[in-house]
């Protein structure tokens, strides 16, 4: 049987939290954990290093928590997904997993689109497990949009006095968020084709790649990436399909815009797909691959923008 806040709920109990020092996580946190412990649940943890050490000190019985460690899994959504469904099923047949999970964005350094997508994608991803997931953010260090975009993809909200409610401002219609211009973009393209093959699209930005400082397989990566953006900018977009490219010492970005309306869900590029009638397999390849992908609707139409290097 389940217990606390998602009492009688099935599937993912999605809730938030805020708190703005140290003492307000571990007074948020600590009895979410102790509780989980006390009733013998599954309870992991997947915070920053800063946050673990507090709450290794805080809560009643360390030796009941499962403090998962930040490896590569967090340097994309897509990692993050696998590497989170993997460990739920070690759970199979118990009535609730407590999670605490930290999201990257950019006050922590990471940058937020592919994450304000992934926050509301678990919402569907995660529905098949007895979880209760609580994602804390830090509202020194967090910035005013992602806070907005964090309550728009969150259920449940956790209050100060430690009380669950639902969420008012929680929409489960997909709006896109705004990105912000790479700092590269500041200036004219490296790149500019206007309805270019797959092939033509590969020839520009690996010559654009060239004159940067990027790996072979770094190369490789922007390289696929750009073709699987053409070929399904051709295939479901709409004429015109212009790419473009911008070239730095050790970083290249690549946007593919067409006029279409592109993906209405959060979950394209996140997890896999053989539905041939979308971008499929292919964008989520290519958010496996670079080192950030963001997705964007505005009035020229559907872009998306690759990134690859430092």
């Amino acid at each position: 049987m389940r217990t606390g806040a998602p009492s009688g709920h099935a599937g993912y109990f999605h809730e938030t939290a805020f708190y703005g020092s140290d003492a307000g996580f571990r007074d948020l946190v600590v009895p979410f954990l102790d509780e989980g412990v006390a009733h013998g649940e599954p309870v992991l943890v997947a915070c920053g290093t800063a946050n673990q050490r507090l709450l290794r000190e805080a809560v009643s019985d360390p030796s009941g928590v499962v403090f998962v460690p930040r490896t590569e899994q967090y340097d994309r959504p897509t990692e993050a997904i696998i590497a989170y469904r993997k460990l739920f099923a070690e759970y199979a047949g118990a009535p609730q997993i407590r999670v605490v999970g930290e999201v990257p964005h950019p006050g922590t350094g990471a940058s937020w689109d592919w994450w304000a997508r992934y926050e509301a994608a678990v919402n569907q991803v995660f529905a098949e497990f007895p979880l209760w997931g609580l994602c804390p953010y830090d509202l020194r260090t967090t910035p005013a949009g992602v806070l907005v975009d964090v309550l728009r993809t969150h259920p449940h909200v956790t209050g100060a006095d430690g009380g669950h409610a639902a969420n008012p401002d929680y929409s489960a219609s997909w709006t896109w968020p705004d990105i912000a211009p790479d700092p590269l973009q500041a200036v004219p393209p490296t790149v500019a084709l206007t309805d270019p093959s797959p092939a033509e699209a590969r020839r520009a930005v690996t010559a654009a790649a060239s004159t940067t400082g990027l790996t072979g397989d770094e190369r490789d990566d922007i390289v696929y990436a750009t073709s699987e953006a053409v070929t399904n900018a051709l295939c479901h977009g709409k004429p015109p399909v212009s790419v473009r490219a911008w070239a730095g010492r050790a970083r290249l970005v690549v946007a593919v815009t067409d006029r279409g309306t592109g993906p209405s869900s959060p979950l394209a590029g996140l997890v896999p797909t053989t539905d041939t009638t979308s971008a499929g397999i292919g964008l989520w390849l290519t958010h496996r691959t670079c080192r950030d992908v963001a997705l964007a609707r505005d009035d020229e139409g559907y872009t998306i923008r690759l990134t690859v290097g430092s």
